[in-house]
């Protein structure tokens, strides 16, 4: 199944499900760093029949210093909220936000991670459905609960000793803004900077000014610009795993596999043994001129 429908096509998949008998569930995953208030927007206008997930305590576990800000739930706790959002087998997923997916590929990467295939994201997110002045509604939806059957590890993984050594043996792209990589900044976790070994690589160069993805060859171009190479494996880190996922789709898009550091720079930086480099360069600027 490909990784994005634009807004046209859910709109006639929508309104040709009595048609086809097939379902599709929507998900509404408004979240971003800094904003609390995803519910609220959530309940003010959604796309008609959306339920909404909260990525904090559905897509994510309870933080720990030695997981990360955002770590992953068990399989059991995420089938489990999977079929409160009332998923079954068979059922197509189409998740979105309003914020270029920044969020919602989250949960596009842990459906998939749980061996559901059926798992689009709205390409432009919530302002692509405005901006087609398709139907909003207001208000709280309630879903039937869903049967749906979920196991894990579906999609490939790095965890924190496989990332200390990637950058020598293969790609490893930092998904966080470049103040954030160079160590200029660090807004929630206590130290700034990148693990070393990374290239800076935001998702927000993922996206054209609309908020939709950037075509295939224009996301081909910019990962072989950033070092990607078939014969080198790749690996994403983020913050706390969210965004991470939204370059894993945009690699996805692309042609190309890629494997996610769950744990991410909250996870790394939490222990005193783990390096932390600052600057531009993956290794450091001394490193970098010698």
């Amino acid at each position: 199944m490909d990784t994005l429908i634009d807004a046209v096509a859910l709109k006639d998949r929508l309104d040709s499900a009595r048609e086809t008998g097939r379902r599709t569930v929507l998900l509404d995953v408004r979240w971003a760093l800094g904003d609390p208030h995803g519910h609220d927007h959530y309940l003010r206008e959604h796309i008609r029949g959306a339920i909404f997930v909260d990525l904090a305590t559905e897509l994510a576990g309870p933080a720990e210093p030695s997981r990360g800000r955002h770590p992953l739930p068990t399989p059991q706790q995420f089938q489990e909220s999977a079929r409160r959002w009332g998923i079954n087998d068979g059922d197509a997923v189409v998740a979105y936000d309003d914020s270029g997916n920044m969020a919602a590929a989250r949960l596009w990467w842990m459906l998939r991670n749980a061996g559901f295939r059926s798992v689009q994201l709205l390409d432009g997110g919530l302002a692509a459905w405005r901006a087609a002045g398709f139907e909003l509604a207001a208000g709280a939806e309630q879903p039937a609960p869903g049967t749906v059957t979920l196991s894990g590890g579906a999609m490939p993984a790095i965890d924190a000793g496989q990332a200390a050594s990637w950058g020598r043996r293969g790609l490893l792209l930092d998904a966080r803004a470049g103040e954030r990589y160079r160590g200029e900044v660090e807004p929630v976790d206590p130290r700034a900077g990148h693990i070393p070994g990374a290239v800076s690589a935001p998702t927000t160069g993922n996206l054209q000014p609309d908020g939709r993805f950037l075509p295939p060859a224009e996301l081909r171009e910019r990962f072989e610009r950033l070092g990607y190479r078939a014969a080198v494996p790749t690996a994403v880190y983020c913050g706390s795993g969210v965004t991470a996922a939204h370059e894993i789709a945009a690699l996805e898009i692309a042609g190309f596999p890629a494997a996610l550091y769950p744990g991410s720079f909250s996870e790394w930086c939490h222990s005193a043994s783990n390096e932390v480099i600052t600057g531009a360069a993956p290794y450091g600027e001394d490193a970098a001129s010698n």
